[in-house]
């Protein structure tokens, strides 16, 4: 049954609606809703442009990027102040070679400026397709010459490179892989990078010594340092090396993490040949070859990697067997127990054999723990199939160590060893390698006295 309408009050007269509504409109032009540009820059739409730029200057660089998040419109506004020469010149800080700040805070403060600047710009352009987000970035920040490729006449003592890489991971910052592809093909093709790359490699060790010093700092400062999850860490060095063959992984990766001059920053090439490297000088190399087998990428096979660190012991020659010892330990036990088993499964026990001698010695040399190298060893052992093998290898292990310490008597006796030093670090040499020798059998010993125990 249809309800009646009660007509008993009194309807107010359309007429004097709109009426009321022209007389108090002035009031609330800048409130309606029904208006586009109004919903979308709401009490900004009542100031002239000057006046909201002016209220940009007086933001810091993180409320801006807030304030861009508000609509469309208020997000266009500030992408054409950061066009606008004051804007720009206000945004883009500039100060990368001032030092005069102590305890490197200059460092701290610029860089944080940066990584609220890649926050804002992540924001401004969350509209746009990724291609044009690159271009539109990169037309702003074309006029600062220390974010370039070769672009800073002292780039030691630049914070230009760390800036620019502070700013690109903060605007990719949860991409997809196949956009943060994109920002590598792209800037692969603005800095040229490839082809310099390619001069590298095809050049001889230390030819091209400024180009392999920028192509280190390029990759460290914009794609690799500061990442706090090693998964990026992993993705932007597989982007660097996968295209390239495994010989020229290998130079690139010494070039990128291998020892440095520091007065000058050049890659040291005969660092890992001339005598024993410390541990400073291996540390960069066994991080990044760590990083490639831990995060277990589709891109790196554990086979891979035991590859790259073959191919990296003969770069630029082959190095000194210690050098290759202490990689291994500074690389981590997984690396190293792999490296070892792959000898072992094909066959080259006399090589294995001479490893464990130089292991020993890096252990007693740098006082790391003798038992991990026998550890390490009776893991390997459990690697050969018969007993035949194993027994076989124990003795190889021996002989070895009695050959190594023969080979160091003989250049101490005749002044001729592998490296020359005045402080006479030959003797010094031979000196720790008997002690190894004698820490390592006293190791065993225990093992074997602590497995009878039992």
């Amino acid at each position: 049954m249809a309800s009646r309408v009660n007509t008993s009050f009194t309807l107010i007269p359309n007429q004097k609606y709109r009426r009321r509504n022209h007389r108090s409109s002035r009031f609330s032009n800048i409130l309606d809703p029904d208006s586009q540009p109004l919903s979308t820059l709401g009490n900004f739409k009542a100031l002239p442009l000057e006046i909201f730029q002016i209220i940009l200057r007086c933001l810091s660089v993180k409320d801006i990027s807030v304030l861009s998040m508000v609509s469309k419109t208020v997000s266009q506004h500030i992408i054409n102040y950061i066009s606008t020469s004051s804007g720009s010149k206000r945004l883009l800080l500039q100060d990368f070679h001032n030092l005069e700040l102590p305890d490197r805070r200059q460092d701290s403060t610029i860089l944080e400026h940066y990584r609220s600047l890649g926050l804002l710009f992540k924001r401004c352009t969350l509209l746009l397709p990724t291609k044009e987000r690159l271009k539109y970035i990169h037309k702003i920040l074309a006029e600062v010459s220390c974010f370039k490729f070769n672009g800073c006449v002292t780039p030691l003592q630049c914070l230009g490179l760390p800036c620019y890489g502070m700013f690109l991971q903060t605007l990719t910052a949860g991409w997809d892989e196949l956009e943060c592809h994109r920002v590598y093909n792209f800037l692969c093709e603005l800095t040229n990078l490839s082809r310099n790359m390619q001069t590298v490699v095809c050049s001889k060790p230390g030819v091209a010594t400024k180009l392999e010093l920028w192509i280190r700092l390029f990759c460290r400062n914009v794609f690799l340092d500061r990442w706090t999850r090693q998964s990026d860490s992993a993705f932007w060095l597989t982007c660097i090396l996968k295209p390239w063959p495994m010989v020229n992984q290998a130079r690139l990766l010494y070039i990128i993490f291998g020892p440095v001059a520091p007065q000058d920053g050049q890659v040291v090439w005969q660092k890992m040949i001339e005598g024993p490297a410390d541990e400073p000088s291996l540390k960069g190399l066994a991080d990044a070859i760590k990083l490639l087998y831990d995060t277990g990428t589709k891109e790196w096979t554990a086979d891979d990697v035991i590859s790259l660190v073959d191919e990296l012991s003969v770069v630029p020659r082959e190095w000194l067997l210690e050098n290759n010892a202490h990689l291994l330990i500074l690389s981590g036990n997984s690396v190293c127990f792999t490296f070892m088993a792959s000898k072992a499964m094909n066959g080259r026990a006399i090589e294995l054999a001479r490893l464990i001698v130089f292991l020993a010695l890096v252990c007693e040399k740098e006082l790391y723990c003798m038992d991990w190298a026998v550890k390490m060893m009776q893991k390997v052992c459990k690697v050969f199939s018969t007993p035949v093998e194993r027994n076989n290898f124990l003795q190889s292990v021996a002989n070895a160590f009695a050959y190594v310490i023969m080979e160091m008597l003989q250049s101490v006796l005749s002044g001729e060893y592998a490296y020359h030093d005045e402080d006479n670090r030959s003797f010094l040499d031979l000196f720790h390698l008997v002690h190894a020798q004698a820490n390592f059998h006293k190791e065993v010993l225990y093992l074997t006295m602590n497995t009878l125990s039992t």
